[in-house]
């Protein structure tokens, strides 16, 4: 069974940086793609990042490109995302998720396979 479980949400001030943390569990990396996504109030669900395991590929939404990263660390099974210099507009719950089609989490945000419980950001002004 797939799991994941997001952690590292809170309070930060724009500008300020946070790491989101997926603990995953019940696949194997190389054969799907991860990534986040996020929903702010009122808001439809965005697509922000996905790391394709076949290849360590990457794409970023164009709101979050050069501020955000993602990366996986085998070791702990854990994919990461780091934000830095976030804005208020950053404000969201962060979804974790995997598809084991490899569909791209940027663009295809709402068929995916799988999903986390969600962590919520907030950045003040």
């Amino acid at each position: 069974e797939v799991q994941l479980v997001e952690s590292g949400g809170g309070v930060v001030q724009a500008g300020g940086s946070l790491r989101l943390s997926c603990a995953a569990s019940g696949f194997t990396f190389e054969d799907y793609s991860v990534g986040w996504i996020r929903q702010a109030p009122g808001k439809e669900r965005e697509g922000v990042s996905c790391l394709f395991g076949h290849d360590g590929s990457t794409d970023y939404a164009d709101s979050v490109k050069g501020r955000f990263t993602i990366s996986f660390d085998d070791a702990k099974n854990t994919i990461y995302l780091q934000m830095n210099n976030l804005k208020p507009e950053d404000t969201a719950v962060y979804y974790c998720a995997a598809d084991g089609h490899g569909l791209n989490v940027v663009l295809y945000e709402r068929y995916l396979e799988h999903y986390g419980q969600g962590t919520t950001v907030t950045v003040s002004s």
